[in-house]
């Protein structure tokens, strides 16, 4: 998935994955997963896609500051 913001790309296809959680199971209207990936720039970007009770209810990229990449990352360890 591509998705451009702020006038820069960021793209699943090219970036690195950091890491990815996933709640439940394929096909639970309430599951969801979220990854954390890294372009080769070092921007960060978590995509995220789930159910239709998720709180992800469609698949989306939203960039993420440096800070709030590192407290996900240490309450999702």
């Amino acid at each position: 998935m591509k998705k451009i913001i702020a006038g820069y790309e960021y793209d699943t296809a090219v970036a690195n994955i950091v890491k990815k959680t996933t709640y439940s199971y394929y096909g639970d209207p309430n599951g969801y997963e979220q990854t954390l990936y890294a372009m080769p720039d070092g921007r960060l970007f978590f995509y995220t896609n789930g159910g239709s009770e998720s709180p992800y209810k469609s698949e989306n990229i939203k960039r993420v500051s440096r800070k709030a990449a590192e407290a996900w990352l240490s309450e999702n360890n």
